[in-house]
């Protein structure tokens, strides 16, 4: 698993050969990222891979800022309208040719198998476009045509260019500009309902597991909902017994263990009813 990766150029020599005046005129943003030799280009900004972790993880714990951004509609939305539900946000940028859609396209994988485990009415997912100003609204929802990202419990969002650094240093989100596009950091944060960063994933292609895991632990240990309790509280027991399978890479239900939870609340109900019967008994012969 790769923690940090930058894009590489899917071009013919001639167009690498051009890199530095594509970026120049940023054409519409639509410059894709390279490993850069410091050696050979010594004023060209590389990422920090140390300290990037660093910032990544000092942010756990911490609530995330209530900013407003652009979804792909031009329509506001505030991050604090997404609390009451845990939160998977990604950062990427839509003149990616290579990390960004195969990271995109590994979560959407990840995010459909938690689905089938959640529901898509458990939790919320959100990629951001950091390039601004060319990570506009229309950029973003071309970006998420073209990966084919069509889930209703997945948004689009575009900064203003003015929030940028605050809104990626909140996240722990670290980039750099090269020449042929940025190095960043590849991690999807994980916030809990009540907007605080929960866990940093790592890598290109994260697995259902790293996801649905720490998810589950939010999603079971909320509140149970007045409306529909029982409902609520039998379905966090099916989600509580979904376990991954490696081999398959897929979430399954093991009904040994709800047989299991099921033989202890019976064993506990008739405990519980012998002693109240017995407790019935003596006060009947004491009175």
């Amino acid at each position: 698993m790769q923690t940090f990766r930058t894009t590489r150029r899917l071009c013919s020599a001639l167009l690498l050969l051009c890199s530095a005046t594509l970026f120049a005129a940023q054409h519409d943003g639509k410059v894709a990222s390279r490993p850069l030799d410091p050696k050979a280009a010594p004023n060209v900004p590389t990422l920090d891979e140390e300290k990037a972790l660093k910032l990544s993880q000092s942010v756990v714990n911490q609530p995330v800022g209530d900013f407003t951004l652009l979804d792909r509609s031009e329509k506001p939305v505030r991050l604090a309208n997404y609390r009451g539900k845990p939160l998977l946000v990604s950062f990427m940028y839509t003149g990616c040719f290579d990390v960004c859609p195969t990271t995109t396209k590994n979560l959407q994988k990840a995010v459909t198998n938690t689905v089938a485990v959640l529901g898509a009415d458990r939790f919320n997912v959100v990629s951001i476009g950091f390039n601004q100003p060319f990570d506009s609204p229309s950029a973003m929802k071309a970006f998420a045509a073209q990966n084919g990202i069509v889930f209703p419990n997945w948004e689009f969002l575009s900064p203003a260019p003015a929030i940028v650094d605050d809104l990626t240093k909140s996240f722990g989100f670290s980039y750099a500009p090269t020449p042929a596009g940025f190095d960043h950091i590849v991690q999807v944060t994980i916030v809990d309902a009540n907007g605080k960063i929960y866990r940093q994933i790592y890598g290109e292609a994260p697995s259902a597991d790293l996801l649905v895991e720490p998810l589950k632990q939010l999603v079971t240990g909320a509140p149970v909902a007045q409306t529909g309790a029982i409902a609520d509280i039998l379905d966090r027991v099916r989600i509580l017994c979904s376990i991954y399978d490696p081999k398959t890479g897929q979430y399954r239900v093991d009904y040994a263990l709800i047989v299991e939870i099921a033989g202890f609340l019976t064993f506990f109900l008739y405990i519980s009813w012998y002693i109240w019967k017995g407790l019935r008994s003596k006060k009947s012969e004491g009175v």
